[in-house]
């Protein structure tokens, strides 16, 4: 990639990363409404994927969805709103870190249901193949979800009926609390092949390789529906949610997680493809800035009002001949 490609890049996974960090803050200072699960460690992956998408692709996420919800483009100041629990979040501040959603970005959804993503985005591609205009779904879930039924229903039924699914496992080796060998009997690249699945695996810290490999099986997909699957190596830097301590991962696994972080890894392709420390400090100071007034104008927002808790929730029927 050039300087310029990796530079934008770098901008959405840094956006996400000081996103992150500020939730991280706001949650201490018990401004955060609920739990949250942060993909700090794993931007990489929905970046780089992202690159590869349109408004009209459909994505669905999972409970350590803020990553994919912001490389789709949604709105930041109405991320932070909803996180927040404020009248003018996504959601109306009715969804919160777990349920974000976004429909003109293509945003299906984030989920608290380990792989409740899965047949949504399933269904999405059935639909988007019935239009016939080469869009495509995709879907991320963690190794967590490897043995949960529904990813096989999912593989099945995606081959069966060659949908435009791409299946994005973002593999940081955890599953909640466990290492994913104690949690799964097989692998995910057999199951891919059980199912004639076309299967691929990147480095998930590597912006690059995960936009390049995620390019490759969209553009076939565009062409010729069909589903597939990319399985990215990545890191889960911080616990399972925010508060974790994290006493189950062994010491020297989480010292070692600061060379495979990312954000630092695009800032040395941007210098080695003629970047340099100014256009990084710059963009930094950029997104800092967008961080800020994104948050701040969220916090200064209106709580949503108690009487419009059942608002959008039923409707008014008008019974035959009444």
């Amino acid at each position: 990639m050039t300087r310029d490609e990796l530079a934008r890049l770098y901008r959405q996974m840094l956006t996400i990363r000081r996103a992150e960090e500020r939730l991280q803050k706001l949650f201490a200072d018990g401004l955060v409404p609920g739990f949250l699960h942060l993909s700090i460690g794993q931007e990489a992956v929905p970046v780089g994927v992202s690159s590869a998408l349109t408004d009209r692709d459909t994505v669905s996420s999972n409970h350590r969805g803020h990553g994919h919800t912001l490389a789709k483009g949604v709105d930041l100041e109405g991320f932070f709103a909803e996180i927040l629990g404020r009248a003018t979040g996504l959601c109306k501040g009715r969804g919160g870190s777990m349920h974000v959603a976004d429909l003109g970005k293509g945003m299906l959804g984030a989920n608290g249901i380990v792989g409740a993503g899965l047949p949504i985005t399933t269904g999405s591609a059935l639909a988007l193949k019935m239009q016939g205009e080469g869009h495509v779904a995709v879907v991320y879930f963690g190794d967590g979800a490897l043995a949960e039924g529904v990813l096989h229903e999912c593989l099945n039924i995606a081959a069966l009926w060659q949908l435009p699914i791409l299946f994005v496992c973002e593999n940081n080796g955890w599953s909640e609390f466990s290492p994913t060998e104690r949690q799964l009997a097989t692998s995910l690249d057999k199951l891919a092949g059980a199912f004639a699945i076309r299967y691929a695996v990147v480095d998930g810290n590597r912006v690059a390789e995960v936009a390049t490999a995620a390019g490759d099986l969209v553009a076939a997909m565009r062409k010729t529906p069909a589903p597939a699957v990319l399985e990215c190596a990545t890191t889960r830097i911080r616990g399972h949610f925010e508060g974790d301590r994290q006493e189950y991962r062994d010491s020297a696994e989480i010292a070692a997680l600061a060379e495979r972080d990312p954000i630092r890894l695009c800032a040395q392709d941007i210098t080695q493809a003629g970047g340099s420390a100014k256009m990084l400090a710059e963009i930094a100071e950029a997104v800092a800035a967008e961080i800020d007034a994104a948050a701040e104008a969220a916090l200064g927002a209106p709580l949503p009002r108690a009487g419009d808790i059942l608002a959008d929730v039923y409707t008014t029927t008008t019974r035959a001949g009444g």
